[in-house]
This record gives structure tokens, sequence and C-alpha cells, in this order.
């Protein structure tokens, strides 16, 4: 069955501004993309005024909490909430239940997220450590020889400089990227937002910025020791940004991930002891905020991600120290960068493409996805006229851990297209 995407607003990478025309697709590719198709009269048309049509969202930083902890996320549930962000792509976390440490893991995981509907383009990491204690390595040939694609301790630091160098050797051996949880617990502590005026004013213990910056120092030092290709994790700080943005410019190799709520919102937010705005790294301050923006604009990140977080309403619902760091992101993540950013003309769709679809594919050696004649019909149709409401009937997730809860922003993800079919119309 072909179908015309008919007067779209067509979103590339290699651009910030639109093209507009039609897509033509048949058979899962796109088999014409002009700025008028003419002479099409077998296939279904789908009006696209006043849409934008950009290539699909791939994240490569998700909890989908299985196994173990299916009661706040499983696989199947994760897809379908991906789906609803227009995500058709993304790695997995191993701070699960066991931890994904070893190959039987990886392969059972892998097994259970083909059945999804986006299974073919679902990947896990593996666990730097066994039982990401930090101490001693993990099955690593095993692992990525059963098809991990990433090496995290995620949710911790691995402590220890000597296990994470031998693990970077590992890495760098295997070919695949190594990613860092920055932090050093001990300055951390028992702290639960960022340690500054706010925590001062609620009473709360606080974490300071230098857990993260210092991490972040050693990780790159032993990166460019060991030749690794390192990835650090949800970067939140200025300071932080600028040591990676030196370590780039002297040729080691580090890229680093920008999560959305590090750019929303800071720690003046959590006023109310809400928890839905507590995770790890912390909420930061405005400063950081309009500094983080900055260097997205400016290219010092490499790519957008989620750090998608599920947690039961019985977890979130404790006092605020207590209750576990960590919020939902991929159903909200699209809508919130263009209700927040796009629709006033901070950042441009060209950036989003490239951020949050072609460099994350990249960094784990898959092809984007562009909009092109001859090439996988994987997009999304987003229409910035409409209203996304996320309410819990709304959202796929078996968690609504999030500061957007019935919350009304601009824009929808209207329709998600993968591999030619729809998995996604409204």
């Amino acid at each position: 069955m072909k179908r015309l995407y008919r007067n779209a607003q067509i979103a590339s990478e290699d651009s910030s501004k639109l093209m507009h025309g039609d897509v033509l697709v048949e058979a899962g590719f796109i088999i014409g993309v002009a700025a008028e198709i003419t002479g099409v009269t077998d296939a279904e048309v789908i009006d696209c005024t006043g849409r934008i049509l950009l290539p699909s969202l791939f994240d490569i930083h998700v909890h989908a909490r299985e196994p173990g902890q299916e009661q706040k996320e499983n696989i199947a549930s994760c897809a379908e909430a991906a789906i609803n962000g227009g995500v058709t792509g993304f790695v997995m976390m191993p701070n699960t239940s066991p931890a994904i440490d070893n190959a039987g893991v990886v392969r059972t995981l892998l097994e259970s997220a083909r059945s999804t509907r986006i299974g073919a383009s679902l990947y896990t990491s593996g666990a730097i450590t066994k039982g990401r204690k930090g101490e001693e390595l993990a099955g690593i040939a095993g692992m990525k020889a059963a098809g991990a694609v990433m090496l995290t301790d995620d949710g911790f630091p691995v402590d220890n400089p000597q296990v994470l160098r031998r693990a970077m050797e590992y890495a760098r051996d295997f070919d695949i990227p190594l990613s860092s949880h920055c932090e050093v617990k001990e300055l951390s502590g028992k702290g639960c937002m960022h340690e500054g005026k706010v925590s001062y004013a609620l009473g709360l213990p606080g974490i300071p910025s230098i857990s993260e910056e210092i991490c972040i120092s050693r990780d790159i030092r032993l990166a460019e020791y060991t030749g690794v290709h390192l990835n650090i994790q949800h970067v939140t700080t200025a300071e932080g940004m600028g040591t990676i943005k030196r370590a780039k410019d002297r040729g080691i190799r580090v890229t680093c991930e920008i999560a959305p709520h590090h750019l929303m919102f800071n720690h003046e937010d959590i006023g109310d002891y809400d928890t839905n705005y507590k995770m790890n790294p912390p909420l930061r301050t405005k400063e950081d905020n309009a500094l983080l923006l900055q260097g997205l604009k400016d290219g010092w990140f490499d790519v957008i991600a989620t750090d998608h977080a599920p947690h039961t309403p019985f977890e979130k619902n404790q006092d605020f120290a207590s209750a576990p760091f960590g919020i939902t992101g991929l159903e909200t993540a699209l809508t919130s960068l263009y209700d927040a950013f796009i629709s006033k003309d901070i950042l441009d769709w060209g950036l989003i493409v490239k951020r949050y679809s072609a460099e994350p594919r990249r960094l784990m050696k898959l092809a984007p996805v562009p909009i092109k004649e001859g090439g996988i019909a994987d997009f999304i149709l987003f229409n910035p006229g409409r209203t996304t409401t996320f309410t819990r009937e709304f959202m796929k997730s078996k968690s609504f851990n999030t500061p957007f809860l019935n919350k009304t922003l601009q824009g929808m993800v209207e329709r998600v297209i993968y591999r030619g079919e729809e998995l996604l119309a409204r």
C-alpha cells in the first residue's frame, strides 16, 4: 500500500530551515520526495498542511526496568511509551534486578524486545561491573557477543579508577562506548537535590556540583590514557560542560548527553517538595540552564537523551528525601522541547533532528534515517497547532512520574511511521 504525505514541512539535520514538499512511501521505503508529487492515483493521501515531518527519534539512555522491576515498567510498555513520544529506537540501561551483567541476561532481554512493535530497533547496554558494585568486571566479552552495544554502571559511578581503567581497555578493544555516570559518592553523601540556596531554605541535604564535575575530569583523564570512546551521561553543570569541551578540543574521544529536564527546570522548581523534580544528577540553577542551552546550540552536546526513569506512585509519594531519583521522559521530550524552545525560536528543528535522531544513532554505529528517496520510512508527523495534555490516560508508560503530569503543552506527535507502518495516528 502506498501513502502520500502531502504538503509537509520536512526537517533535516543539515538545515535549520524546513523544506516544503510531499513524501511517498511504499513497502517500508520512501520512494519519492519532491516539492510536489503528481500522477499518483493509488495511494492513501495524508494531508500534512501545517505539520512538521521529521526523522523518528532515538534515545540512548532509557530505563526499561526489566528484569525485576516490572511494576515500574517493562520492555513492552517502554516501547509503547517511546512510540507515543515519537521515539522508534532506544538503548536500555543495566540497573535492573538482577543487573544486566552477563550474556544470558542480554540475550533474554533482546529476545523480549523483539516481540514489541519496534523490536528491531531496541538495544541494551551491559554493566561495567558485576552487580554494578564497582568491584569486579562484568562479563564484557560475552555481553558484547550477545549484542550489548554499550557499557555503563548507570546510576552509580565506578569508584575504583583501576577497575574503570581496565573496563575502558576492554571497551576500546571491543570498539563499544563506555558511558559514565559521573558522581563522587562521598561528596554527594545523602543529598537529594542541588546544594545551594534552595536546599538550605527547604532543609534538604544537597548534592554539590563538584561531585559531578570532579568525576567528569577523572573519567576524561582515564579515557585519554586508554583511548576509549567515553560518553558522559546527563551533564548538568556549565563547568562540567566546559571540561568536556576542552577535552574534545584536545582530541580526546568523548561525547556527552543533555537531558531535556536539565534545560527546562532548575532547583527552584522543587519549592513545594514535588518529588517529580527529584533526579540524579539533580536540577541545578537558572544560570546552568541558560549555559547548557547555549552549549546545545553551539554543538558542545552530542546527543539529547531523556534518562527515562519510571517509578511507581507509591515510591514517588514518599517524602522528598526518601523518594527515588528519576522522572519519565520518552513521551514528553519532543513536545516539551517544542513548547519550551522551538515554538519560541530558541532552538530549530534541524538541531532536534541532529541531536535526538541522527547523532544518537551514529553514536551506536547505526545509520540515521533521513527523509530522502530510497531511505527507510521511519519518521514522525508533528502538529504544532494542536496541544497535548499529559494525563495518566494519555501516557503509555506504566509510570507517570513527570513534572508534566496533567499539564497541557503546545504541539502533538500526531503520527509515527516505523519502517513504513503507521504505529500511531491521532
